[in-house]
This record gives structure tokens, C-alpha cells and sequence, in this order.
């Protein structure tokens, strides 16, 4: 039945019950009509206003359902769906908004992997070029400092040793920024040494990285392992640069749901602060694996990044 049948027949409804209590009923209307009876009839109003509207809200109320779904949807933090409720071109409508919700979560998600395998072999090339071309002519000025310190007199060869520090301080943030786009760590050792080694770069002075592995890890892909990666280094890059922590914990385990990542923090906390093209990078990476990415206040103060990777899609 159409919505349209639907919301007349309730009409209906409601009118041949009042038009059956004025005929049926002791109720008599004089001339000119008496207080009483106008009062008599004020109320029989009210009373078919209300069931109208009652009847129409309850029929109306999975297009309220769907509605709000509309207004809180978010293709990077799926949700369950409305259930198709109610008879009708209600329901059809219902069924095709989740059908809709579908097409572009699976659009999305072709989209965004299509873009992060561009920006991985984008990464890749700069890396590769940093390393090659970059750190291989720094690496001969290096030599040719040497080279031209040993020959100098002593007030230059002093000033000659303070430019090989610094051009060799510029190597090694060359090749830091290499192993970042590209690591190869990961690629040569696993997901376990890469953290560890992730750790122990963004270990300084002012925050330190504590890392805690599960031994009895499943096997993963190399997609998920990249995703792991790349969420531990984003998360960790935010608590250096934003969070003011002196303490990180990095835990990577394996969880009845599945393989479970954890950056958790001391800093002050995100308190409502708005998400930022790296945390929007780390929900469309989760999405790519089917993972569950959340976000928030961890235990006690500080901000925690959780990621769960169901095992039966993270292994090989």
C-alpha cells in the first residue's frame, strides 16, 4: 500500500469514528447551539486531532528513524544501518537509502585505496630519490670537506669541521625522513621490528616510546601490516607535535576480536578538538581492512588511538 492510501485511510479512520459517535451518540446539536454542547463538541475535536496525530506518528515513525540516520551518517565511521521497518514504499525507501549507503561506502573505499596506493609509491619514489641523489651528494661533500679539511690550515680546518657536522646533521634528517616514507624496516624485518624501530626514533629528550609486543602474533598481510604501521606512526607523530606527552605507550597484541594496536599517551588530551587530515588519513586506512578505528581520552588523562584488525581479514 502506498503512503499516500496509507495516510488517508488513518485520516479515515478517525473521522468515520467521530461521524459514528455524532450519529450513534446521545449527542444533539440545537439552534443556535448551546454552550454546553459546544464544548461537548471542542472536546470531540480535540480528541480526533490527537488520535490523528498519534496514528500518523506512529505510521510516519520509521521516516523520523531514517531521517536522523540521514542527518548522522558518516562514510568514514560506519554505523549500524536503520532496519526497514514499516510496510510499503516506507520500508522501500528505507531498503534503498541502506542500498545508497552501500554503493558509496564501497565507492569510497575503492577511491581511497586507488589514493593510498598512489601516495605509497609516491612516498616510495621521493624516498628513494632522497636516498639516492640527495644523500649520495651529500655523502661526496662530505668527503670533499674532508678532504679539503685535511689540506687547510688550522683557524679553516676548524671552520671546515663545523660544516661536516652540519652536512652530515643534514644527512641523517635526510635519511630520517627517507626511513619515514618508506619503511624498510618493515618490508625486511616485520611489523614487530618496524614498531620497535618506530619507537626508538620518536624517543627523545622530551617524550619517551615504550613498545609492547605479543609474540604469538597471527600472520598478516602486507596490506595490514602497512596500515598498522602507518596509524602507529601517524598517532605517535601527533603526541609529539600536538599532545605535550612525556610518555607513550605502543602496544600491538593479539585480542579474541583479533590483533589489536594501541598508542596511548599522557598529554593533555584532544577535548573536542576537531579531527585533522592525519586522524581523517587513519579512519580511511582502517576502513580499507575492515578495521575498527576509535578515538578518544585514555585511561586516567592523555589520548589513546585503538585499532582492531579482525583476524580472519588481517591474515594471509
Amino acid at each position: 500500500m502506498s503512503l499516500s492510501w496509507r495516510i488517508f485511510l488513518l485520516n479515515a479512520v478517525v473521522l468515520l469514528a467521530g461521524t459514528a459517535l455524532l450519529l450513534l451518540g446521545p449527542v444533539t446539536v440545537s439552534t443556535p447551539v448551546l454552550l454546553t454542547e459546544a464544548v461537548i463538541l471542542m472536546a470531540g475535536l480535540a480528541v480526533m486531532l490527537i488520535a490523528n496525530a498519534f496514528l500518523l506518528r506512529l505510521g510516519l515513525a520509521p521516516l523520523g528513524r531514517l531521517a536522523r540516520s540521514m542527518a548522522t551518517v558518516d562514510l568514514l565511521r560506519p554505523r549500524p544501518r536503520p532496519a526497514a521497518t514499516g510496510h510499503g514504499e516506507i520500508a522501500e525507501l528505507v531498503t534503498a537509502f541502506n542500498a545508497m549507503i552501500g554503493r558509496l561506502e564501497a565507492e569510497r573505499a575503492a577511491s581511497s585505496g586507488r589514493a593510498l596506493s598512489a601516495q605509497e609509491a609516491e612516498r616510495h619514489r621521493i624516498a628513494q630519490e632522497l636516498h639516492d641523489e640527495i644523500g649520495q651528494s651529500l655523502t661526496a661533500v662530505l668527503l670533499d670537506l674532508k678532504r679539503v679539511a685535511d689540506q687547510a690550515a688550522d683557524p679553516v680546518r676548524e671552520q671546515l669541521h663545523e660544516v661536516q657536522e652540519t652536512t652530515r646533521a643534514s644527512l641523517d634528517e635526510i635519511r630520517r625522513i627517507a626511513r619515514r616514507l618508506r619503511p624498510g624496516v618493515l618490508e625486511e624485518l616485520g611489523l614487530t621490528s618496524a614498531l620497535k624501530a618506530l619507537a626508538a626514533e620518536f624517543t627523545g629528550p622530551t617524550m619517551s616510546v615504550r613498545p609492547h609486543t605479543d609474540a604469538d602474533l597471527p600472520p598478516l598481510d602486507h596490506d595490514t601490516e602497512l596500515v598498522l604501521y602507518r596509524v602507529a606512526q601517524e598517532s605517535l607523530t601527533n603526541a609529539a607535535r600536538h599532545s605535550g606527552a612525556r610518555r607513550v605507550d605502543l602496544t600491538l597484541k593479539h585480542t579474541p576480536a583479533g590483533v589489536e594496536l594501541s598508542v596511548r599517551d599522557d598529554g593533555h588530551g584532544i577535548y573536542g578538538a576537531p579531527e585533522g587530515a592525519g586522524i581523517s588519513g587513519m579512519r580511511e586506512r582502517a576502513l580499507l581492512i575492515g578495521a575498527d578505528l576509535t578515538l578518544g581520552p585514555g585511561p586516567g588523562s592523555g589520548t589513546e588511538v585503538r585499532l582492531v584488525v579482525p583476524t580472519h581479514h588481517g591474515s594471509h
